[in-house]
């Protein structure tokens, strides 16, 4: 395992990611619409989430945009009103943030894994394919890192077999799909307003989309413990309500969206150019953007091969770069899902992707010093672990001809 060198003088730290960079170009804005929800006293729901609705339903051309407490609430939420529940199966990825199979569970259907595209780390849609069945009542699709995954094959997958299609977008806002919006590409999307997304508040909070009015409505009915209006309860719902400090913050954030958006594209692109220069590319597998997609950088992504991606993420730590791991344990091997009785080898490809990937810092306010201090701190991580050698696999095959 290498070790970090020591240095006479130790540069600044670089963050994983840095919010208090964010707000400080923010704050006049946030403090102005805050003191104006205060002044109203008007707390949940209210004329602030409507018009946040109004707003991110325009940002995705959607006809339809329900606010709720968060983004496990918004697939919770729209699960229950496409009506599934126990006993129903519905298809997902294994790579993803739990909460993408915890919906499903808590509504007391079945989570069906199948494997990732070792490229996109998003669903294969030939798997999907092959796992559908008289159970199978929905498919989730997860734009992980901030790309769709196909669309297009899984939407035509969905209309063949008369199942909903619900995205999992939590990771995605402002990501495009041939160029349509993460929002539009199924019967319902699921945004989450967690203060490190793309979009985030200042607190939990989540979104759900659609061209559907009966469904809308009956989100937002679910989301108020299935009142119709009148305290006449025509359901069981939720408390799922979302703030309006939250909403007016998001409103504030949402202005500048586009331009975070644009600092994280080139700040990938300035990474692609680091590495090619430092020769890093045949230690590591940066992420692949699809030719007709828009990536938005939720994350930075590589793979380190090898078997070096946790002393490679030391070694990066202990130089003050900071780095994570999304996702080391797949989904089908949790604990919670040992019912499912699957095993470790059924997804080799997300497990693959869990013992390598490695994402560095992203966000808009990177400077171009920070960027290249994670690029050489990377590189001297690689040169140090001597085993350090990307295998040949199918993924780095179509990332050379990409």
């Amino acid at each position: 395992m290498p070790t970090s060198p020591q240095t006479s003088s130790t540069p600044e730290p670089v963050p994983f990611i840095d919010l208090v960079a964010q707000y400080q170009t923010i704050r006049d804005e946030v403090k102005e619409t805050v003191d104006r929800v205060f002044e109203t006293q008007r707390f949940v729901l209210g004329e602030e989430v409507e018009q946040l609705e109004a707003e991110i339903a325009d940002y995705c051309d959607a006809r339809y945009a329900v606010g709720c407490a968060s983004g496990t609430d918004a697939l919770i939420l729209s699960l229950i009103a496409l009506g599934i529940g126990p006993g129903d199966e519905v298809i997902t990825s294994p790579f993803t943030f739990f909460a993408t199979a915890g919906a499903i569970h808590r509504v007391g259907a079945i989570p069906r894994f199948v494997d990732i595209d070792p490229v996109t780390y998003n669903l294969d849609p030939q798997q999907v394919e092959d796992a559908i069945d008289e159970k199978t009542k929905a498919i989730i699709p997860v734009h992980i890192f901030g790309q769709c995954a196909d669309m297009e094959t899984l939407w035509r997958l969905a209309v063949r077999h008369n199942i909903p299609l619900i995205e999992d977008a939590c990771q995605a806002i402002g990501a495009e799909y041939r160029g349509r919006r993460a929002g539009v590409l199924g019967t319902v999307a699921c945004f989450s307003f967690f203060p490190t997304k793309n979009l985030g508040g200042a607190g939990d909070g989540g979104i759900i989309t659609t061209d559907d009015a009966d469904i809308a409505a009956r989100l937002r009915s679910l989301r108020v413990h299935g009142d119709a209006g009148g305290y006449n309860h025509v359901e069981v719902g939720f408390n799922s309500r979302l703030d309006s400090l939250q909403a007016a913050v998001l409103r504030v954030k949402l202005r500048h969206l586009e331009s975070w958006t644009e600092g994280r594209q080139q700040n990938a692109a300035r990474y692609g150019e680091l590495f090619r220069s430092l020769d890093l590319m045949s230690s590591v597998e940066p992420p692949v953007t699809a030719t007709d997609r828009r990536h938005v950088f939720n994350q930075y992504t590589l793979r380190v091969g090898g078997g070096a991606r946790d002393a490679v993420m030391e070694y990066m730590r202990a130089e003050g770069v900071g780095c994570a791991v999304y996702y080391p344990i797949p989904l089908h091997v949790q604990k919670c899902f040992e019912y499912l009785g699957y095993k470790a080898a059924d997804f080799p490809e997300s497990q693959r992707a869990a013992a390598e990937v490695l994402s560095l810092p992203i966000f808009a306010e990177l400077t171009g010093e920070q960027i290249t201090r994670v690029a050489t701190v990377l590189a001297d991580a690689a040169n140090a672990a001597t085993t350090l050698k990307f295998p040949s696999t199918e993924a780095e095959s179509r990332r050379k001809a990409a």
